[in-house]
C-alpha cells in the first residue's frame, strides 16, 4: 500500500538525487514526461488485459501475452486498443521493455526516442488527436541535451536512473484515488519553488489558487472554464475538485499556453487527473496575439465560459505584438487599448470578453491595476461605470517564487445589479512564514473566501464601496483608500505617566472581558482619580478568578461537549471510509460543520478552530484515509511497513531499511499505551544513570580543587581536558592505594560509579532494543480495540482540549492587556525622578570615597 504523500516524499528525493546540477525547471520537463509515458504504457496493457480477459496475472506475463497477440492479430489489436483510448503503445515501446533492457544490459538510449517518436503514430485521426500530439517532441524531451550528461554513456546512466525511478508504481492504479495526479501537481509545485522566477510561467502556488477556485466554485454554476494562460493546469484542477462528482463529469476544460513545453505539461496534468480527452480543449498559442477560442457563428462574440481563471504574466512589455486596435472585440468594452508597456489589463479584457453572462471570473494581478493612470485609469473606469468589478482581494507580497511584490484577486461578474457596491478585502496580513515564502494557511483561505460568499464587512478587513465612495476617490481602487489598518498599539497616555493610574477608556476598551465577567473586572480595580484606575489584585490573581468563574466553566463545558459529539461522529466516518467515499468532499464537510458548531458560541474566533481541524487532515487524516480507502480500518491497523532510513552521504549515501513502522498505528504510541512497564523500567535506569552522571560531575569537579582529599586520590585520573575520569587510570590507582586510605575510598567509589553506569547502560541498550522488537510485532496482532483506542488519540488525542481553548483565548489576550497597562503605568513621572535623585546621591557618595594614587 502506498499513499500520494510516499509517493511525492520519493519521487521528490529521486528527482533531487538525480538531476544533480541540471536546472530544475528544465529538469521538469524530462521527469515528469517519463513518468506520463510510464501512464500510457500502463493504460495499454490494462486495455489490453480487460479486452483479453487475462485476470489478474503479473506485469510480465501480461507484457508477454501482449507481444504475442500483437504478432498475431497486428492492426486489428492496434485498433481496438486505439478506438478506446486514442492511442496505444506497442509492445517493442512500451515502458516496460525499457525496463527489461535494463536489466538484460541492452538498453540503449535511442530507443527511448525512437518509442517517443513513435506514439505520434499510434494516436487515432479523430477529434481527441490534438490532445496527445507533440507531447513528446524534441523541443520538450531532447535526449541528446548535454544537460543530461556530457557523453552517451553519462546521458545513458542518467536516463536509466529516471526510468527506474518509476518502475514499479502502477499508474493506472493511482490514478483511480487520485494518487498520481495529487503526486504529478506536487512535483510541478516543488519544480516550480526550486526554478525561482523561471516558475512563474507555469505555476500558481496552491493557496492562491485554492482562493480562487472556491470562489469560483461555491458561487458559480459551472459546466465549461477557461484559462487563457493555463500554464500547468493547476487552476482548472483546483476548480474541478471543489465540484461535485456530477458537475465534475459533465465540466468541459479549455485553456491556451504560449510556452510548448508547459502546453505538453497541461495536457499530461489534465490526463493524469482523469480528465477525459473529450472534455478538453488545451492549444499552444499567444493568447493576446489572436482571440482563442472563436465562434464561427458568432465572430464577435467569442465563447463564452461560466468560469474563467487566470494567473498571466505580470505588466507584461511589448504585449502588443500584433498590432491590434481598439476594434478588437475583446477591447471594444474598454474604448481604449491597454499601454504597450503593460498588458495586465490586456489579459483582464481578454477573459472577459470569454465570461458568460452569468459566470464569475477570478484573475490575480499586481495592485497597480488598482491605482495607475492613463490608458489603464481610463480602462478601470469603463469597467466600473459597466458594474463588472465585483470584488478586489488585496494578498500578502512574496507569495509567488517568481515575485515578492503583493498581488490582487479581482473577481469580475456581467451580471451585478446596479447599485451592488464593490467589495474589498485586506487580507494582506494573514500569512505565516515558510521558508522564504509566505503562506496562507487554510484559516486565511476561508475567511477570504467566506467574506466573498457572504459579502460581509469586518473593520480593518473587509469594506463593501459604494457608488459614491469610488466616484469620491475619482475610480480608484487602492485597498488602503477604503480600509484603514487597525492598529493594534494603544496610545501612550502622558497623564497616567506622570499621576500613574490606568486610563478608565482603555479599560472599556476591554469588549470581551466586559462583556463575559465586569463584574470581577470592576472588582479588581479602584479608582485612583477621576477617569483612572489602579488594580487592587494582581493580573495573575484576575486571571485565576476569571478562568475559574461559574460562566467560563459552563461556557467552556457547552463547547467542549459540542466537540465531543463532532469527534464522535466522524470518528465513525473516517474509520469506514471506502472507495467510494470522495475525500476531498469530507474533508471540506469537516471543516464546514466546525466553523458552524463554534459560529454559535460568541468570542471564539471560528478560524482558529477551523485550522485546528484542516492541521489534523495535514498531519495525519490524509495519509491514513487513503490507506483505509484501499483495504478497512481494522486491517490497515494491523499492517506494518519497512522503516526506511537514509545512511551515508556524497556517493555513499543508501537507503537502508530499519525495523518496522506501523502502516497508520504509531510505534510511539505502541510503546505508550501497551509497553508502558517496560518503559517505565528503562526510564528508571535512564534516571540512575542520570544521577551517576551528576555524582561523578560533582567529584571531577571536587578533583580539580587543590590540596583536596579528592584532587590527591582522583587528580592523575582525569582524561587531558580534566572533564571526566578515565577508568583505566581509576583501575589502575585503586590497585595500588591502600585499602584503609581516604584515597582508596574515593577511588572505589569512582570506579563502582563508571563500572555501574556502564551496566546500566548496557541494559538499557538491551531493553530498548527488545522492546523496539517488541512493538513492531505487535502491530501484527492489536486487537480492534486496541486500535481503536490508539487511532482516536492519534487523530483527536488533543483536539477537544485545543477546541476549548479557543474560550480562553480572547480572554487571556485582552488579560495581558491590562497587565501591559498596568506595567506601563506604574512607574510615574514623580517615582523615576526620586529613582534618579537616589542614583545621584549614590554616585556623589562613591566619588567622595574614590582615593586618588599619583
Amino acid at each position: 500500500m502506498i499513499t500520494s504523500e510516499e509517493i511525492k516524499r520519493r519521487l521528490w528525493d529521486g528527482a533531487n538525487e538525480l538531476r544533480g546540477s541540471m536546472d530544475a525547471s528544465r529538469y521538469k520537463d524530462y521527469m515528469l514526461g517519463l513518468m506520463f509515458y510510464k501512464f500510457l504504457s500502463d493504460k495499454t496493457l490494462e486495455t489490453f488485459r480487460t479486452a483479453s480477459g487475462l485476470g489478474q496475472i503479473s506485469e510480465s506475463e501480461l507484457v508477454n501475452e501482449y507481444k504475442k497477440a500483437q504478432e498475431e492479430y497486428g492492426e486489428e489489436l492496434e485498433k481496438m486498443i486505439q478506438d478506446v483510448l486514442g492511442y496505444y503503445v506497442t509492445p517493442a515501446y512500451l515502458y516496460q521493455t525499457w525496463l527489461r533492457d535494463i536489466d538484460s544490459g541492452e538498453f540503449e538510449v535511442q530507443k527511448v526516442t525512437d518509442s517517443l517518436n513513435n506514439f505520434e503514430r499510434t494516436i487515432a485521426v479523430s477529434n481527441d488527436a490534438d490532445d496527445f500530439k507533440g507531447l513528446f517532441s524534441s523541443s520538450t524531451l531532447d535526449l541528446t541535451d548535454t544537460a543530461l550528461g556530457s557523453n552517451l554513456n553519462e546521458r545513458s546512466k542518467n536516463i536509466k536512473a529516471l526510468i527506474l525511478l518509476f518502475s514499479d508504481l502502477n499508474m493506472v492504479a493511482l490514478q483511480k484515488g487520485d494518487i498520481l495526479g495529487d503526486a504529478y501537481e506536487y512535483l510541478i509545485g516543488q519544480f516550480a519553488m526550486e526554478s525561482g522566477k523561471k516558475a512563474g510561467e507555469f505555476y500558481t502556488p496552491h493557496q492562491v489558487s485554492e482562493v480562487m477556485a472556491q470562489i469560483v466554485a461555491k458561487t458559480t454554476k459551472v459546466t465549461s472554464i477557461y484559462d487563457p494562460t493555463v500554464g500547468s493546469g493547476s487552476l482548472l484542477l483546483t476548480v474541478k475538485k471543489h465540484l461535485s462528482e456530477d458537475a465534475q463529469a459533465n465540466l468541459n476544460y479549455y485553456g491556451q499556453e504560449k510556452n510548448t513545453a508547459t502546453y505538453n505539461l497541461t495536457r499530461m496534468n489534465l490526463l493524469l487527473h482523469g480528465v477525459r480527452p473529450d472534455k478538453m480543449t488545451i492549444k499552444n498559442g499567444d493568447t493576446l496575439s489572436h482571440d482563442w477560442p472563436e465562434d464561427p457563428d458568432r465572430p464577435n462574440e467569442g465563447v463564452q465560459f461560466d468560469a474563467v481563471v487566470m494567473n498571466p504574466p505580470y505588466s507584461a512589455k511589448k504585449w502588443n505584438k500584433s498590432n491590434l486596435k481598439v476594434s478588437d472585440p475583446r477591447f471594444e468594452v474598454a474604448g481604449i487599448l491597454p499601454p504597450d508597456s503593460k498588458g495586465d489589463f490586456a489579459f483582464l479584457l481578454h477573459g472577459l470578453f470569454h465570461l458568460g453572462t452569468n459566470g464569475t471570473m477570478a484573475i490575480v494581478l499586481p495592485h497597480g491595476v488598482l491605482f495607475r493612470g492613463g490608458a489603464e485609469g481610463e480602462i478601470r473606469e469603463r469597467l466600473l461605470e459597466k458594474n463588472y468589478i465585483d470584488t478586489i482581494i488585496g494578498l500578502p507580497s512574496n507569495l509567488f517564487t517568481n515575485t515578492s511584490i503583493p498581488v490582487a484577486i479581482l473577481v469580475l461578474k456581467k451580471n451585478r445589479q446596479i447599485n451592488d457596491s464593490v467589495l474589498l478585502i485586506d487580507a494582506s496580513r494573514g500569512f505565516i512564514k515558510v521558508g522564504k515564502q509566505n503562506v496562507l494557511q487554510e484559516k486565511d483561505i476561508a475567511k477570504i473566501v467566506d467574506t466573498y460568499v457572504e459579502r460581509r464587512e469586518e473593520a480593518g478587513y473587509s469594506h463593501l464601496a459604494t457608488r459614491k465612495e469610488i466616484l469620491e476617490n475619482q475610480y480608484n481602487l487602492n485597498i488602503p483608500r477604503y480600509i484603514e489598518s487597525i492598529d493594534e498599539e494603544i496610545p501612550q497616555d502622558v497623564d497616567a505617566h506622570v499621576f500613574g493610574g490606568i486610563p478608565q477608556q482603555n479599560i472599556a476598551d476591554l469588549k470581551i472581558l466586559q462583556s463575559m465577567v465586569s463584574d470581577i473586572l470592576g472588582q479588581s480595580l479602584k479608582q485612583v482619580r477621576e477617569g483612572y484606575v489602579g488594580l487592587i489584585k494582581s493580573v495573575d490573581d484576575i486571571t485565576v478568578d476569571v478562568l475559574n468563574d461559574a460562566r467560563i466553566i459552563e461556557l467552556s463545558k457547552k463547547v467542549e461537549d459540542k466537540a465531543n459529539v463532532y469527534i464522535d461522529k466522524y470518528w465513525d466516518t473516517l474509520r469506514n471510509v471506502d472507495d467510494q467515499t470522495n475525500l476531498t468532499h469530507l474533508m471540506e464537510k469537516m471543516l464546514i460543520e466546525i466553523k458552524e458548531i463554534l459560529s454559535t458560541f460568541d468570542y471564539i474566533d471560528v478560524y482558529d478552530g477551523y485550522q485546528i481541524v484542516a492541521e489534523i487532515w495535514k498531519k495525519s487524516l490524509t495519509h491514513d484515509t487513503e490507506l483505509i480507502k484501499l483495504s478497512d480500518f481494522y486491517t490497515v491497523g494491523r499492517t506494518r511497513e519497512p522503516n526506511m532510513v537514509t545512511k551515508g552521504t556524497g556517493n555513499k549515501k543508501r537507503e537502508e531499511q530499519d525495523g518496522w513502522v506501523g502502516s497508520i498505528v504509531p510505534n510511539e504510541l505502541i510503546k505508550k499505551h501497551l509497553f508502558s512497564q517496560e518503559v517505565e523500567e528503562i526510564e528508571s535506569k535512564k534516571t540512575q544513570i542520570q544521577k551517576i552522571e551528576t555524582e561523578l560531575s560533582e567529584l571531577v569537579d571536587a578533583a580539580k580543587i587543590e590540596d583536596s582529599d579528592e584532587a590527591n586520590a582522583l587528580g592523575d585520573t582525569l582524561n587531558e581536558a580534566g572533564e571526566v575520569f578515565e577508568s583505566k587510570a581509576v583501575k589502575a590507582e585503586l590497585k595500588a592505594a591502600s585499602k584503609e586510605t581516604v584515597e582508596y575510598q574515593l577511588l572505589k567509589k569512582v570506579s563502582q560509579l563508571i563500572d555501574n553506569k556502564s551496566a546500566l547502560n548496557k541494559a538499557v541498550k538491551i531493553e530498548e532494543k527488545a522492546l523496539k522488537e517488541a512493538v513492531q510485532e505487535r502491530i501484527l496482532i492489536l486487537t480492534d480495540e486496541e486500535i481503536d483506542c490508539l487511532m482516536y488519540e492519534k487523530w483527536f488525542g488533543n483536539t477537544v482540549a485545543m477546541i476549548v481553548n479557543l474560550v480562553e483565548m480572547p480572554l487571556k489576550k485582552e488579560l495581558n492587556t491590562l497587565k501591559m497597562l498596568h506595567d506601563r503605568y506604574a512607574d510615574t513621572l514623580s517615582v523615576i525622578d526620586e529613582q534618579s535623585r537616589n542614583l545621584e546621591s549614590s554616585f556623589e557618595v562613591m566619588l567622595k570615597e574614590l582615593v586618588v594614587i599619583s
